[in-house]
């Protein structure tokens, strides 16, 4: 595919990836003038939090551990106090993306340096995005601001995420890629990083699964997580992650998951109006070089790392009331996508998706 005019931008980002790279932290934070750092996580990973706090050493003033998924506003405000308590300089996000989303809202309301050490293949550490949820919706904002300073990728700490979670994690991924290279304002460089993302996360996830050199999989897989999220940096969301958002924002779904349902469908949805991307995303997953065959291609890797294959089995009941409130919300306000959505064709696609039928 070849784009006749586009414009680019760069967001300033360090990225220090390795083996044992964690280790590295406290010097990271100590570049960029940090001196007092707000640790943030998730509940439950006590390991990744000890490897991060080893890696601060004395710069470690406290630790919030009630990161949530889609970074509701009141746990925000909560881990505001202990970050003004604390006197904090820099937070520190490990984890996934709600520990990541937690680490933008801090460090955008409380002008904190931020250093990411992304746990999972979410992808939010590479871009200017936020998703915030207050009262049962989400809504997004785009600022440079939010992009964080550094980011510490060690494979190391992925070795112990459930191969149930990478795969869908990295579906996520693979589904930054899929919009970057349908968006209208992407650019060449943009499309190849898109397509080095979705190669180099399906030929991890499949050497997790295969149970083969997992050391070689996890660097695959994280490597491929940079990609696809550096991507959606430069390239607006579409179709696919309105979708997850209101999903996400209004039924309280979970965020890989729901991206892990969804992406062959709306691949398929945008399929005759962006053949060259949907050619470039089955050829880049060793389907055949047709438009057509990208649903399937991503349909057969989802079915690959086990990957839920409803949004019933999520606890979507897709209810005529509940899909009606899905297509109210996307029509009211809806992300920039290459086939115009109407209210008929988001209905199907929300049946087919809720049902696990074929994408269509």
């Amino acid at each position: 595919m070849t784009r006749a005019a586009y414009t680019r931008e760069t967001l300033a980002q360090r990225v220090v990836f390795g083996d044992g790279a964690v280790a590295q932290l406290g010097a990271e934070v100590e570049r960029l003038g940090g001196r007092r750092v707000l640790l943030v996580a998730t509940p439950g990973c006590a390991p990744l939090v000890a490897a991060a706090a080893d890696g601060l050493g004395r710069l470690l003033a406290d630790r919030f551990e009630q990161a949530a998924m889609h970074t509701p506003v009141a746990v925000t405000a909560s881990a505001q106090r202990v970050a003004i308590a604390r006197r904090a300089d820099t937070v520190v996000s490990v984890g996934g993306g709600s520990a990541v989303g937690l680490g933008k809202a801090l460090a955008l309301r409380e002008r904190l340096l931020h250093v990411a050490v992304p746990t999972t293949y979410a992808g939010s550490e590479a871009t200017p995005v936020l998703g915030e949820t207050r009262d049962g919706r989400k809504t997004t904002r785009r600022d440079p601001a939010l992009v964080p300073r550094t980011v510490v990728y060690d494979p190391l700490l992925t070795h112990g995420l459930p191969a149930g979670l990478s795969g869908t994690s990295g579906l996520n991924a693979i589904a930054h890629a899929v919009e970057a290279l349908y968006a209208a304002e992407g650019d060449p460089l943009t499309d190849v990083q898109a397509r080095a993302g979705i190669a180099a996360m399906a030929e991890g996830l499949r050497g997790i699964f295969s149970q083969g050199d997992i050391a070689a999989a996890r660097r695959a897989a994280l490597a491929g997580a940079w990609h696809c999220g550096s991507v959606l940096a430069t390239a607006p969301m579409g179709l696919h992650h309105q979708l997850c958002h209101v999903l996400g924002g209004s039924f309280d779904l979970p965020h890989s998951e729901t991206h892990a349902v969804l992406l062959p469908h709306v691949a398929a949805f945008n399929a005759p109006a962006a053949p060259a991307a949907l050619q470039a995303v089955a050829e880049t997953l060793g389907a055949p070089p047709d438009h057509r065959a990208a649903a399937s291609a991503l349909l057969a890797l989802a079915a690959a790392v086990d990957a839920p294959a409803s949004l019933r089995q999520l606890g979507f009941a897709g209810t005529p009331e509940q899909v009606q409130q899905v297509v109210a919300q996307v029509l009211e306000r809806p992300y920039p996508n290459p086939r115009t959505p109407d209210a008929d064709g988001l209905r199907t696609l929300l049946r087919a998706a809720t049902e696990g039928e074929e994408p269509r």
